[in-house]
């Protein structure tokens, strides 16, 4: 569970010690001499003690222009999705006088090491994108205000969750695919152990199950285009019915279901109908061009910013899910045969 969001503030301290947060400020800061009692000083210091209460040193250094850096921390740079989180995320930090720092993690969505030798005093917050939710331990310690992209908001470490309505985006490319007549569908799903992945395989099995008649299997690959292609070659050529859909986690992968159809001699969408789910520059380039989803990278990249200056503000983040849309292109269309 989220334990930042829980952490006790100078507010509480001043609600349990029954004096304005000005004070808590005077005497925490060791200001207080000649402005507040002793018998008040040490009421401040009792409840701070009580609640375990910790200075926000990131807020404050806010306030005080120490550093005015947050750190993007992001898996890779392999696809302008990243590129465009940075953009949203940079414009808005620009606007409130911040600089952005990307990092893409060496490690991936794993481990990331602290690329300073020591963030806790070179930078305000950290915003990760994609990442596991105890990927950051290195570089945040138990201090610095965490704002996490893309990731559970239940089980997150940090203080605030900001995340695309990714759930949405597959009711929507399952909602076509059915309503195509498509009823044998392969979900093309990326071997990475993230939230984000969990939660597509997910939704699309809730959403498959309510449909009778429908038979759903799953290919898994690495997000190359090459691992896509040997993942869904392997499936196509399976015995037994063959899947009239690919449902893939990315449109990467969406790439390399292209190419396995056509070393297959299937043509898209006469024989089988692909989807993905980014709509990457690489969604137009494909031949058909690809049925996506559009996800808004910059303005996820802005929403995240905006979360986590709320934070270092002592304010609370907006909530609620940034909305995805469906982009209809070439890759779909009905299936060719009445399914069994």
């Amino acid at each position: 569970m989220a334990r930042s969001s829980t952490r006790p503030t100078s507010r509480d301290v001043a609600h349990a010690a029954g004096v304005s947060q000005a004070a808590v400020s005077l005497v925490l800061g060791d200001k207080w001499r000649g402005r507040v009692s002793e018998a008040t000083a040490e009421r401040v210091r009792e409840a701070a003690r009580a609640l375990d209460y910790r200075p926000n040193l990131a807020a404050r250094n806010l306030r005080l222009g120490r550093t005015r850096t947050v750190l993007l921390v992001v898996p890779a740079l392999t696809t302008e999705f990243f590129a465009g989180v940075y953009t949203g995320a940079a414009r808005v930090a620009a606007q409130h006088g911040f600089g952005v720092v990307l990092y893409p993690s060496p490690e991936g969505i794993g481990p990331a090491r602290d690329p300073f030798a020591s963030a806790q005093a070179a930078l305000d917050g950290v915003l990760a994108s994609s990442m596991a939710a105890d990927a950051l331990t290195a570089i945040r310690g138990d201090r610095l205000p965490l704002v996490m992209l893309d990731s559970d908001p239940t089980a997150s470490p940090g203080a605030a969750t900001v995340n695309l309505d990714i759930a949405d985006g597959v009711r929507q490319v399952a909602d076509h695919l059915l309503g195509l007549g498509h009823r044998r569908i392969l979900h093309l799903a990326a071997d990475v152990p993230s939230w984000t992945f969990e939660a597509r395989a997910r939704e699309l099995t809730t959403r498959l199950t309510t449909t009778p008649g429908t038979e759903l299997s799953t290919a898994r690959a690495p997000i190359s285009i090459e691992g896509a292609r040997t993942a869904t070659e392997a499936a196509l050529t399976t015995p037994g019915p063959r899947p009239t859909a690919i449902v893939c986690d990315d449109d990467k992968l969406a790439a390399g279901a292209y190419k396995a159809a056509r070393r297959l001699g299937l043509r898209i969408p006469d024989d089988i109908s692909v989807t993905g789910l980014d709509d990457l520059a690489l969604a137009t380039a494909l031949d058909p061009e690809l049925t996506t989803v559009h996800l808004d990278a910059e303005l996820f990249g802005e929403r995240g910013m905006h979360a986590l200056l709320a934070v270092l503000e002592g304010r609370e983040p907006h909530g609620g899910d940034i909305p995805v849309q469906l982009v209809v292109r070439g890759s779909t269309a009905p299936p060719r045969a009445p399914q069994d």
